[in-house]
């Protein structure tokens, strides 16, 4: 059967609780009961002393009958005897194991301090102490106290009652302040539960304590971070659908209503032709399209990785230029590379490459006819800088760190003409990124843009960005 968390975390406490308690009364009970003990015996072994003190300095019948008459009241037996062990005088009747106790005890005259002759009242009806009687330097005979083992015994079972008593209302009062505690330490997490399922909902998320300063403040911090992303992925997502249905829905109403047109019996060969080329065109953008939303979800994939080896730059810029060249020499725009040959870096050549055509293939797309865009190459003393410089119309400032944000267009109004789908400066960062590196854009208006490469030396590779983050 399914617990919740409450009820298993308030029976743990319980038992450690309980387990905690019983030890520390055991403990406790066991030392009182030996002090008790211990004292018991010690009153009984001085009050022989006394007894003896008495008899030492005074040692005639009267002394001899007062030290008995004075335990004749109390619940000792005073029992006074020869060097010999012959009975003088005694406080009561000897009943008898009293007397076989006598009949077999040691006669030694032991210490002057008195000794105990029997201490083990768990197993005996009496304790024994015994003050021996000294005269003039001679051993006289002995003062022997008898008390009850039942006192002690009836005394240790007036403590175990106390304890039971005191046990029993700590566990009455431990089971009231369990369910206390326990949904004093559960009611954040059941919040968060109930936060998490809210997000699970897609509902938004509240009643988190998040200005908790211990774990559960650092947990409910990460939720609400956790919650923030959701939001924001969620916005992208919205935002990446329907950019990519506004981009494919374009290029497809333009081939369908182009080839009705086409296929329209009256309709003359010239315009058929000219429609034909229409769609092509617009089969052509569909198609780069498509390839590049493949490109970012390839990107994006957890298994996504580069495979890099040194690459020396002045091939990699060449192979490239022979890919663009003829789309440069058509539009009319010059390409002037500047990378030196000695220059080499660690790089995976394929996706480095489709870096370069994307960043060129979008200068092309703003620059003029007659103008040059310009691409270089440089060592510094922490690695490598890669520029691609053109002479179009430039970026506004505000708008120089959303150039790489998906389907992104800094003239929306001439998206068409330019043919660009919006894609390839954010393919371009994620692949650079994957590198360890980073690009941004310079640009002033109506001066031309700059997109910048910086590969560090050192800086651990491989690692795509969103799995960084």
């Amino acid at each position: 059967m399914h617990r919740k968390l409450s009820v298993r975390l308030g029976i743990l406490l319980f038992g450690l609780l309980l387990l905690i308690e019983l030890v520390l009364y055991a403990v406790l009970y066991v030392t009182l009961v030996d002090e008790r003990s211990e004292e018991v015996i010690g009153q009984l072994l001085a009050r022989g002393n006394t007894h003896r003190n008495a008899l030492e300095d005074v040692y005639d019948d009267s002394t001899l009958s007062h030290v008995a008459m004075m335990e004749s009241a109390s619940r000792f037996t005073v029992v006074i005897t020869d060097e010999t062990g012959g009975v003088i005088r005694q406080s009561d009747p000897l009943d008898t194991d009293l007397q076989e106790w006598l009949k077999q005890s040691e006669r030694a005259e032991g210490p002057h301090g008195g000794r105990i002759l029997e201490s083990a009242w768990r197993n005996h009806d009496y304790i024994v102490t015994d003050s021996p009687i000294v005269l003039d330097g001679n051993h006289a005979g002995h003062v022997l106290m008898f008390a009850p083992s039942g006192m002690i015994r009836q005394m240790v079972a007036e403590l175990g009652r106390r304890f039971m008593t005191v046990g029993g209302l700590s566990v009455l009062i431990t089971l009231v302040v369990i369910p206390v505690l326990t949904r004093f330490i559960t009611r954040p997490l059941l919040q968060m539960k109930q936060a998490t399922e809210q997000l699970a909902t897609g509902g938004s998320l509240s009643g988190l304590d998040d200005a908790r300063t211990d774990e559960l403040g650092d947990l409910a911090r990460s939720i609400g971070q956790l919650s923030a992303d959701l939001d924001r992925l969620k916005a992208e997502r919205n935002d990446f659908l329907a950019s990519v249905a506004h981009e494919l829905r374009t290029p497809i109403t333009y081939i369908k209503g182009y080839a009705d047109l086409a296929a329209r019996p009256d309709t003359p060969e010239e315009r058929r032709k000219e429609y034909s080329a229409i769609i092509r065109r617009e089969a052509g953008h569909l198609s780069v399209l498509v390839g590049q939303l493949l490109d970012l979800a390839r990107l994006d994939r957890p298994d996504f990785a580069i495979r890099t080896s040194s690459v020396r730059l002045s091939e990699l810029a060449g192979s490239v230029i022979d890919l663009v060249g003829p789309a440069f020499t058509e539009k009319g725009v010059r390409l002037i590379c500047k990378v030196p040959d000695n220059l080499s870096a660690e790089l995976d050549a394929a996706r480095f490459q489709q870096v370069l055509l994307n960043l060129l293939d979008n200068a092309l797309h703003h620059t003029p006819s007659g103008k040059a865009i310009t691409l270089s190459a440089e060592s510094w003393k922490q690695g490598i800088r890669i520029r691609v410089d053109d002479e179009g119309e430039g970026i506004p400032t505000e708008e120089l760190t959303a150039v790489f944000e998906r389907f992104f267009r800094v003239d929306k109004s001439r998206s068409r003409k330019s043919g660009g789908t919006g894609l390839g400066l954010a393919i371009a960062k994620e692949i650079v990124e994957a590198h360890g590196g980073t690009i941004r854009a310079e640009s002033s208006p109506g001066k031309g843009a700059s997109m910048i490469i910086t590969l560090e030396r050192g800086r651990r590779r491989g690692m795509h960005p969103a799995r960084r983050r």
